[in-house]
């Protein structure tokens, strides 16, 4: 992408993905620092690939042993070989918030785009993530804690608004506006005890690129998970990739038993 259309990245993606964006730009190991805003994402295309992380950090990492229980749950950099994983899982340059959608019906599939999946989370912790294997994809992970009636709720509401909202909608969060069209259920394989997945194309200032969600609830935990290509052509597909999602899922569970 050009640097413009970097630029207009946060009102595409209002609160996650621009942490990602940056992540998946650079060259250097991730830090608990914030990707710099002013990195290389709209050269990403022509820069070489990162170097894989070592054999000591490619295998199961375990658990962190500090923190609370969801933090130990997210994905921490050594877990995923291949990927650079930023502890601190947004921009300070994004918007703080949850988006306002101009549809009630499409209200969900704003929320899920901001700091949190929905306003009934009680805790949330964010992960950015670049891979080094596909060079522009920016993924982002996160987990939230819920009550077990809320976390059904909400991916119940989810559902609901990925079938009533396909024309798409806008939604806005401080100053900044995207809209949101396509809106298009997507398979996606999971563990979990219930899942929604689905595609859609962000736009603003004439800049388009499609963005790949999948919500997944744990118990009263919901873990959500978002990709997109920054170095792709607007029309190429982007995708969780499986690892992710079943790395993430994989250490929710080991913290849990963990107790």
């Amino acid at each position: 992408m050009r640097m413009k259309a970097r630029a207009t990245m946060v009102a595409l993606v209002p609160t996650l993905l621009f942490a990602a964006v940056g992540c998946s730009s650079t060259n250097t190991p991730a830090t608990d620092k914030a990707p710099d805003p002013k990195g290389s994402a709209a050269t990403a295309s022509a820069a070489p690939g990162a170097p894989a992380p070592s054999a000591a950090a490619a295998g199961s990492a375990a658990p962190k042993t500090g923190g609370s229980r969801l933090e130990r749950s997210a994905l921490a950099q050594g877990d995923l070989p291949g990927y650079q994983i930023s502890a601190q899982g947004k921009n300070p340059n994004a918007p703080d918030g949850q988006p306002q959608a101009d549809k009630k019906a499409c209200q969900p599939l704003a929320d899920v785009m901001g700091d949190k999946p929905s306003p009934s989370a009680r805790e949330t912790v964010s992960r950015g993530m670049g891979s080094q294997k596909q060079l522009g994809l920016a993924v982002s992970a996160s987990v939230s804690s819920y009550s077990e009636a809320d976390a059904k709720a909400l991916i119940s509401r989810l559902k609901a608004a990925v079938a009533a909202c396909g024309t798409g909608f806008t939604a806005k969060v401080e100053k900044q506006t995207g809209a949101y069209r396509e809106v298009r259920p997507a398979d996606y394989r999971t563990g979990g005890d219930e899942s929604v997945s689905w595609t859609m194309t962000a736009a603003a200032e004439g800049v388009s690129a499609q963005v790949h969600l999948v919500v997944v609830r744990e118990g009263d935990t919901v873990v959500r998970l978002t990709a997109l290509n920054v170095a792709a052509a607007p029309q190429q597909k982007a995708q969780v990739p499986q690892e992710v999602a079943d790395k993430q899922l994989e250490k929710l569970r080991q913290v849990r038993q963990a107790g």
